[in-house]
């Protein structure tokens, strides 16, 4: 499909990081080198950012928020299908459009469209829902729509990238402790937030689509400032991009000087 030109070129430099793998026998040790920092920081802070959305906000209480705003238990119910579908859709999309347009550009254009459904979702909380819930149909609609783009934009970026993108960074020394890392970050990081949210709901408010929307700005730059494209880029050449980054190459060149 693309050509023998470069096959053997990269068939060399395969059988070489596989080598390389088969000399590492503690792989949590080495994972913990300076050389290996981007990879670590990577796989500790995507699963993170990625329960940090607040998507787990929507999935275990959108019924609920629905309800609150006016919508009848029957409407709150649909509307959490359409959400699914929202979600669906968006991750199709993803699935088409990430090797066309890249990693960073999803995860960006996603935190943005995720960005701005939870400031304004928390604007109207704060300003339109009375003592008691409810508010007027148009602005209950309003909520409803920001809601599905914002499941849309978690669909479009971190949703199916927070896995692909971990697996593209990690190379074969470090490979599977990495992924087990990412793996347990997250899994760690979705207990905490489903212990807490309801308390969360509870003592915030509108003010915890503000809190999640803090982090969608702190993983957003995070994105934009650190993590490499890796469209396109084998896995035995990311050591690479490392090297050439603006921030990273601090430490990576350090240790290989």
């Amino acid at each position: 499909m693309r050509g023998t030109a470069e096959v053997q070129d990269e068939l060399n430099d395969m059988i070489a990081a596989a080598n390389v793998s088969k000399t590492v026998h503690h792989p949590f040790h080495t994972i913990m080198q300076r050389k290996y920092r981007p990879q670590l920081v990577m796989a500790i802070a995507i699963p993170f950012f990625k329960q940090a959305t607040g998507i787990n906000v929507i999935t275990f209480y959108a019924p609920v928020i629905f309800r609150i705003i006016g919508l009848g238990e029957s409407s709150s119910l649909m509307l959490t299908v359409f959400i699914g579908v929202s979600v669906t859709c968006a991750t199709i999309a993803s699935m088409i459009t990430v090797d066309k347009f890249g990693r960073r550009a999803l995860l960006i254009i996603g935190g943005v469209q995720m960005l701005v459904a939870h400031v304004v979702v928390g604007a109207l909380m704060l300003t339109q829902l009375g003592d008691y819930g409810g508010m007027s149909r148009a602005y209950a609609y309003m909520v409803t729509v920001l809601t599905c783009a914002f499941v849309a934009g978690f669909g479009l970026s971190w949703g199916p990238l927070g896995w692909l993108v971990p697996s593209e960074i990690f190379p074969l020394e470090i490979r599977s402790v990495g992924q087990s890392i990412v793996v347990a970050v997250g899994l760690l990081f979705a207990f905490v937030l489903a212990q807490s949210l309801l308390t969360m709901l509870c003592h915030l408010k509108s003010g915890v689509f503000f809190f999640f929307g803090g982090w969608v700005l702190l993983m957003t730059m995070f994105v934009y400032l650190l993590l490499p494209e890796t469209k396109n880029q084998p896995i035995e050449q990311m050591d690479k991009e490392w090297r050439e980054h603006w921030f990273w190459k601090k430490l990576v060149l350090e240790v290989n000087l």
